[in-house]
């Protein structure tokens, strides 16, 4: 009989060769505007929900959007800290302003350890503004920086600067970047124009593409934008159709991770 110990660290020995090995084929994104943990038909926060819907799509990065940190609406909880304790991941927060004794914004998590974070202070809108940068490390690629969006939804003109702003913030990143949020703009305003054409790929949607209202999506506002990634041509993001835990459905996409190209 073989003892207890030994295939407890036979046991994780496969879990880490299965990991390894999911590293060197692809790397699943996601992005979630979780209208900080309140439900699409009710204002009860309840992060157990958010919870639930993220680790549902298992990713390695995710976005994620309207996220509140220690303010009294959600009962003083640090979201992106609870929700990276729960699902066993590393996070980071973007603040856009203060709000109801704490912070109101953006957070990113990631299976990886964060080893760089940048929050992009955009053009105002309605609200203030910002894009959250974290930098990682995915063995056998390389480093990737990974961002979190989140863009005015009021007026395209100001959407425009917000997009124009971040562009110029990631400009000299010679590394592949993952932009992933809610730009509040369909594929074809003046916005997103910048990602219709390389050096960026937005990927296609495959099957219904619109992600809000959750319980009867009209449009698609919510992407993942790519660039310095190969072996695109048949990847696509799901719409994931949950209907009840924010007002917007998650997206999500696996990336193949062969070597990346350098940006010029």
């Amino acid at each position: 009989m073989t003892p207890y110990p030994i295939i407890a660290i036979l046991c994780a020995a496969v879990a880490v060769s299965a990991c390894s090995a999911k590293d060197a084929d692809s790397l699943a994104i996601a992005s979630y505007n979780i209208r900080h943990g309140a439900g699409m038909a009710t204002d009860e926060v309840d992060l157990g929900r958010a919870e639930k819907a993220i680790k549902s799509l298992a990713p390695d990065l995710i976005a994620l959007q309207e996220i509140d940190n220690r303010c009294a609406r959600s009962g003083g909880v640090d979201q992106a800290a609870e929700l990276g304790k729960r699902l066993g991941m590393h996070h980071a927060f973007g603040k856009f302003m203060d709000f109801e004794g704490g912070g109101y914004g953006l957070a990113a998590l990631s299976r990886y350890p964060i080893a760089e974070t940048h929050v992009h202070r955009l053009p105002d809108g309605a609200e203030p503004r910002c894009a959250l940068e974290i930098v990682v490390e995915i063995p056998e690629f390389g480093k990737c920086s990974f961002v979190s969006i989140h863009n005015d939804w009021t007026d395209d003109a100001i959407r425009e600067k917000q997009v124009a702003a971040l562009l110029k913030a990631l400009a000299d990143r010679a590394h592949p970047v993952i932009l992933a949020g809610d730009f509040n703009a369909g594929r074809g305003e003046a916005s997103m124009k910048p990602f219709a054409a390389a050096p960026w790929t937005n990927l296609p949607k495959e099957g219904p593409a619109k992600t809000w209202p959750a319980d009867n999506p009209k449009v698609e506002i919510d992407h993942l934008i790519v660039r310095g990634f190969e072996g695109l041509n048949e990847t696509a993001c799901q719409v994931v159709a949950e209907k009840a835990a924010s007002d917007h459905r998650p997206v999500a996409a696996s990336l193949p991770l062969s070597k990346p190209t350098p940006i010029p």
